[in-house]
């Protein structure tokens, strides 16, 4: 590949030179590399964070991409390092779960190879720092052409993360918060279309724990700052959020609090 392009995501943090190294030891291996940064700030070892954040992100990306994801609490332990080609995207991942809900609902059947091949790695592999002494090089090797059947063998398991399921009831739907983005917004497991559905029989009403948030609107600036509101977050989901504000801070409600969607009925 000519200017090939490779995207980092890691949960090191922006201020840590820890970014850097993965970067100069890709650059070492190919200088041409186009590096960019996805994102660095994935909470500390938050496998389910970084799931949800890659499965949002990574459809948006041209499929000769190479992401590259470092949140690795399993570093120096005997879980593998997966090369996956899944839901038209390459990855290099911890098999940890972190790629699996971006391959969920893809008609393509992931490509899974664990990597074990020691003589793409650095010559010293740190227990602790896989991101710079395996994943860098062999993304770098991959971008210069490598075929990713040097890597290893094929993988015929891996670590699966499951998506909450949300449940329809007899008053409504029951789900959770999935997600609490940066302006504190709590992303529901609960599709969009599931809601739009139900108020089209009758008015509904959304809880968040005993909270009940009554508001609904289509963009966050149709209601006045501080007023709590239900929307359809640009991903499709039930989200809930405080105009200009923090619906996480304001509801003390985090990933797994419970969303019920009550009404409907006529």
């Amino acid at each position: 590949m000519t200017d090939p392009l490779i995207t980092l995501t890691t949960d090191f943090g922006t201020a840590s030179p820890y970014v850097a190294a993965v970067k100069g030891v890709l650059l070492a291996v190919n200088p041409a590399a186009r590096v960019i940064d996805l994102s660095h700030d994935i909470p500390a070892q938050d496998v389910r964070h970084a799931a949800f954040f890659l499965a949002s992100a990574l459809p948006y990306f041209p499929s000769q991409a190479l992401h590259v994801v470092v949140v690795d609490p399993g570093v120096g332990t005997d879980r593998a390092v997966l090369y996956v080609e899944a839901a038209g995207q390459r990855l290099l991942v911890p098999d940890n779960g972190c790629w699996t809900l971006l391959a969920q609902g893809s008609s393509q059947t992931p490509r899974v190879r664990r990597l074990a091949e020691p003589r793409f790695w650095r010559p010293t592999v740190s227990a602790t720092f896989h991101g710079r002494d395996v994943f860098a090089p062999v993304a770098g090797r991959l971008s210069l052409g490598l075929d990713p059947e040097e890597l290893g063998p094929p993988a015929e398991d891996w670590v699966r993360l499951q998506r909450p399921v949300p449940v329809r009831t007899e008053d409504g739907i029951t789900g959770e918060v999935a997600f609490v983005d940066h302006f504190g917004n709590l992303i529901t497991n609960i599709p969009g279309d599931w809601l739009e559905s139900l108020a089209a029989r009758g008015p509904v009403r959304v809880k968040v724990g005993d909270v009940e948030v009554s508001t609904r609107v289509r963009t966050y600036a149709e209601a006045a700052p501080g007023t709590l509101v239900v929307l359809v977050s640009s991903g499709g989901w039930l989200e809930v959020a405080v105009a200009q504000g923090n619906a996480a801070r304001r509801l003390r409600a985090g990933v797994g609090a419970p969303v019920r969607v009550l009404g409907g009925t006529g």
